[in-house]
C-alpha cells in the first residue's frame, strides 16, 4: 500500500523566529547533525518505505532544489511545486491538487520523524493527522480527541487546553481540497490546514489520528543545538580524512574527503567535520560539534557542542561554546565566545527564555570579528556585522552592525 502514497515536505517558508540564520536560505536547509533539517527528514520518509516527493518551496527555492535536484542521489523522484506567496500550509496543499491521487502524505519540512512512525501513516487508509504528547504545549497547536478521531483543534491558544500537540504530519484523501476551497483566511490572513481539518470535522467528517513517538522541531536558533545526540546515534560515521601523526580521535567521528587532521588535534565524538576543511594543529573539538564544508579550525581553538556552517575560518586562540554560527565568517585570533551566566540562570535571548543555562552566540553569514572581541552569553550578531577588535558584544544586533569599543 506504501509505495503508492507519495510524500509531500512543505518547504517554503522563511522561518522568521530563526533569524539571522534564515538571512540567505530557508528554514528547512538549517544544519543538523551535519545535514539540512530537511535531509534528515527525507532519510526518514525513505526508510519508512516513501519513494516518490513533492518538495513544496518557496522563500530560497533555489537552495532547496541545488542540493536535492530531482532526488538521484537518495534513489527517489522529487517533484517541486512553488508557492510564491507563503500564505500558509492549506494554500500550499490546494497547489497539489493535479499532483497527487487518493492517500497522500503532507508533513512540515522542519521536523525530523522516527521512521517507524512515519510508516504507520503509509500503511493507514484514512485520513489522519499526527499526535504527540508533549510536557509544555505553550506556543503549539493542541487537539481534543474522543476515541479514534480528532474532535477539536486548537491554533496556539493560551493557555492550552491539552498537552495533546500537533505534530505536522498529516494522511489525506482529496476531501481536504474541497474544505481548504471553502475556507476564509485566519486572523493571521493565511489559510492553515489545522482550520481546513476542522471544518471537515464540523460537516460531519471523521478525522483521525495517530499518535508519534518522538520527534524534533525547530522553531528558534538555539534548537538546532538540541537534537544532537538523538542523530549522532543514527548517522553513518565514515571518516576520510587525511589524519596527521600525534592527532588525537576518540569516539566516532565523521570527516570528509580532503579534510586534514593536523597533529596535535584532540576531537572527541560524536562529531561531524565536513569536506575539505583545515583542523588543527593543536586544537581541542568537543563532543556534539558539527562543522561544515571548507572550514578552518585552527591552533589554539576549543569548539564545543557547536555549529560552524560552511566556508567559516576559526582560526587561533579562540573559544566556541554552544554556539551557531553561519557561512563565511571569520573569527579573529583571541575571540572569545561566552556561554555561561555567572547567576547560572537560563539565557534569554530578546526577552525569551531559551531554557538553556548555556548558549554561547547566534550569528549570521559573513561576519567578521576583530582580535581578542569577546561575544556574551546570549547574543545575536546578524549577517555582514562587523566586531571591532577587542570589543564586547552583548545583545542582539540587525544586520551590517559595526560593533566598536
Amino acid at each position: 500500500m506504501s509505495d503508492i502514497i507519495k510524500a509531500v515536505i512543505l518547504a517554503a517558508g522563511e522561518g522568521s523566529r530563526m533569524r539571522p540564520l534564515t538571512a540567505n536560505r530557508p528554514k528547512v536547509m538549517l544544519p543538523v547533525a551535519g545535514k539540512p533539517i530537511m535531509e534528515h527528514l527525507l532519510i526518514s520518509l525513505i526508510s519508512a518505505g516513501c519513494s516518490q516527493f513533492i518538495f513544496v518551496v518557496g522563500y530560497h527555492s533555489e537552495k532547496v532544489k541545488e542540493h536535492f535536484a530531482d532526488g538521484t542521489e537518495w534513489g527517489v523522484n522529487i517533484e517541486y511545486c512553488h508557492q510564491p506567496q507563503v500564505v500558509g500550509t492549506a494554500d500550499a496543499v490546494e497547489r497539489l491538487q493535479d499532483m497527487v491521487e487518493d492517500r497522500f502524505l503532507v508533513v512540515n519540512g522542519d521536523s525530523i520523524f522516527l521512521p517507524a512512525d512515519l510508516a504507520v501513516f503509509l500503511n493507514s487508509s484514512r485520513a489522519a493527522m499526527g499526535l504527540i504528547e508533549v510536557d509544555d504545549a505553550t506556543g503549539l497547536g493542541v487537539v481534543e480527541t474522543e476515541g479514534a478521531a480528532i474532535t477539536r483543534i486548537h491554533e496556539k491558544v493560551s493557555p492550552p487546553p491539552t498537552r495533546i500537540a500537533n505534530a505536522g504530519i498529516y494522511l489525506f484523501t482529496p476531501e481536504i481540497f474541497e474544505a481548504i476551497d471553502m475556507l476564509p483566511p485566519s486572523t493571521r490572513g493565511e489559510y492553515e490546514l489545522p482550520c481546513a481539518i476542522q471544518k471537515m470535522i464540523d460537516a460531519g467528517y471523521e478525522f483521525g489520528w495517530i499518535r508519534i513517538s518522538s520527534w524534533f522541531t525547530f522553531s528558534y536558533p538555539w534548537d538546532l543545538l538540541d537534537p544532537g545526540d538523538w542523530l549522532m546515534q543514527n548517522l553513518d560515521f565514515l571518516n576520510m580524512a587525511t589524519i596527521e601523526p600525534g592527532a588525537v580521535i576518540q569516539g566516532e567521528v565523521s570527516a570528509g574527503a580532503g579534510t586534514v587532521i593536523r597533529a596535535g588535534s584532540y576531537i572527541t565524538g560524536p562529531a561531524v567535520i565536513g569536506n575539505d576543511c583545515n583542523i588543527g594543529p593543536n586544537c581541542c573539538i568537543r563532543p556534539f560539534s558539527v562543522i561544515g564544508d571548507r572550514c578552518h579550525v585552527g591552533a589554539g581553538v576549543e569548539i564545543k557542542n557547536s555549529i560552524i556552517m560552511h566556508n567559516t575560518r576559526v582560526p587561533h586562540l579562540t573559544y566556541v561554546g554552544d554556539s551557531v554560527i553561519g557561512e563565511n565568517c571569520n573569527l579573529g585570533a583571541g575571540t572569545q565566545v561566552a556561554n555561561f551566566r555567572f547567576d547560572g540562570c537560563n539565557i534569554k535571548i530578546d526577552g525569551k527564555d531559551s531554557r538553556r543555562r548555556k548558549l554561547g552566540v547566534i550569528m549570521g553569514d559573513n561576519v567578521k570579528t576583530g582580535i581578542n572581541s569577546n561575544i556574551d552569553a546570549g547574543t545575536v550578531i546578524a549577517e555582514n556585522s562587523l566586531l571591532g577588535p577587542g570589543a564586547l558584544a552583548s545583545g542582539c544586533y540587525t544586520a551590517g552592525s559595526r560593533i566598536f569599543g
